[in-house]
């Protein structure tokens, strides 16, 4: 009577590693989501009591850069292009609609979902809080910029953190890996900067800015943590957020492998693994 060997322990001991390391970022998605969410209901609170040392920096802000602003004209045009044409959220999302569109025509149809509902998410996200707050906006002697609606949280700051986000999240797999600190530091600035122009404008408080970005980060991550999920249960590999959310984007047919197929530690079905009879 034979008896059957037992399965190699590499590949077992593979896919423990495997899954033990995307179990770590499982969690580390939603302790950044957890976290933004807190920070983001703490500055709420903040603001909705008045906690004077916020209100004391969100008007020294608000005073210096007023007075820059109207002692540098030019500057300030500088600073009106940015804001209301390369960094204005219906810029930004006609660009997450370009990418959400190309990832249909790509069959990438899980990652345009995930694109689409982060997009729309936030937008609404951000004026449901909004409406809820009714923060006044800045009103300062000399304004050199209006805008309309309610100011907590910045809807700019939110628009840009989720769509650089996505931008980055979906394209860099398509990006030589030299470039892509380039790509993530071009996002960081542009994110920070539309913070800075919101606030030197004086459209926007401080707090405005920050809370927009939290919130923004907060759905991010939150979004990202489903879509890292679905990879899981669908058996697809795992992914490093350094090479975006679905590396197969750069294939002929992202969504078209068979579960499973995608981690190098783990047999698929073009890949039985070693004959349990051993070597013939």
């Amino acid at each position: 009577m034979s008896v059957r060997p037992a399965a190699p322990a590499a590949p077992r001991r593979t896919r423990q590693d495997a899954d033990r390391r995307f179990g770590i970022r499982l969690f580390g998605s939603v302790a950044v989501g957890a976290v933004a969410a807190v920070l983001f209901g703490l500055l709420l609170v903040l603001v909705e009591s008045g906690w004077l040392p916020l209100r004391r920096l969100d008007a020294g802000a608000a005073r210096w850069l007023n007075r820059t602003a109207l002692d540098h004209p030019a500057w300030t045009g500088t600073l009106r292009f940015f804001s209301d044409v390369v960094w204005d959220p219906v810029t930004l999302r006609a660009a997450v609609a370009v990418i959400v569109l190309w990832l249909v025509y790509r069959r990438a149809w899980r990652l345009a979902a995930w694109s689409a509902v982060t997009a729309i998410a936030g937008g609404l996200t951000g004026l449901l809080v909004k409406t809820v707050v009714e923060r006044a906006r800045p009103a300062l002697p000399d304004p050199v910029a209006q805008a309309p609606g309610f100011s907590f949280p910045s809807g700019h700051a939110m628009t840009a953190t989720t769509s650089f986000a996505i931008l980055l999240l979906v394209l860099l797999p398509m990006v030589r890996k030299g470039l892509r600190p380039l790509c993530w530091a071009v996002a960081a600035v542009s994110v920070l900067g539309v913070g800075f122009t919101r606030v030197a404008l004086g459209v926007h408080w401080f707090s405005d800015v920050v809370g927009g970005w939290t919130l923004g980060l907060a759905v991010v991550a939150l979004t990202g943590w489903s879509f890292e999920a679905w990879r899981a249960d669908a058996g697809m590999g795992r992914t490093e957020v350094a090479e975006g959310l679905e590396p197969e984007l750069s294939g002929d047919d992202p969504e078209s492998q068979e579960p499973g197929s995608r981690d190098p530690g783990i047999p698929g079905p073009e890949s039985p693994g070693p004959d349990p009879a051993g070597p013939r």
